[in-house]
């Protein structure tokens, strides 16, 4: 099924209305290239790829929801620790199930403005840097986050640490 202009910019709108509530619309950076992945948006906002916030949607427990850990851009979630802190499998959403349940289309998936079947967690590999960039809500766009801004501004469950960095050869 084909995504129309108009919910595309409804994700936009509704994620920077919800910026605008804490006082950070004014800071988000609108692109012009893709940035509806880790290195497309590292590119477009001219940062190192692992600085960009990423929110993984996965399924929740219940029917309906999702969680959606946000992570540092080089991170991947680690199975026995997401089934550790969650309880379930960490199964992804499938791409049908992606608008539906993170009120976002895949690209643009935030931690902002998301329905109340969305449990937003923040990734202790996000702890590594002082300022993040997660998306706003579409493939062009994104904003700069001191990790304290982001907890204001996504208004998470909590921090969680379901993710493996890569391993670095000495």
């Amino acid at each position: 099924m084909l995504r129309s202009h108009y919910a595309v910019a409804m994700s936009f709108e509704t994620a920077r209305e919800h910026l605008a509530r804490h006082g950070r619309d004014g800071d988000i950076i609108r692109t012009t290239e893709s940035s509806a992945t880790v290195a497309l948006a590292a590119a477009a906002l001219g940062v190192e790829p692992e600085r960009i916030a990423k929110t993984i949607a996965l399924y929740g427990r219940e029917p309906d929801t999702a969680i959606l850990v946000v992570a540092a851009g080089d991170a991947r979630i680690d199975n026995a620790k997401f089934k550790a802190a969650f309880g379930v499998k960490a199964r992804m959403l499938g791409a049908e199930d992606v608008e539906r349940l993170t009120g976002h289309a895949p690209g643009g998936v935030c931690p902002f403005a998301n329905p109340e079947g969305a449990q937003v967690h923040l990734d202790a590999s996000l702890r590594r840097f002082t300022t993040v960039f997660p998306a706003v809500g579409d493939a062009a766009s994104g904003i700069g986050l001191t990790l304290e801004d982001l907890e204001t501004v996504a208004e998470p469950l909590g921090w969680v640490d379901v993710a493996k960095e890569p391993s670095v050869d000495l």
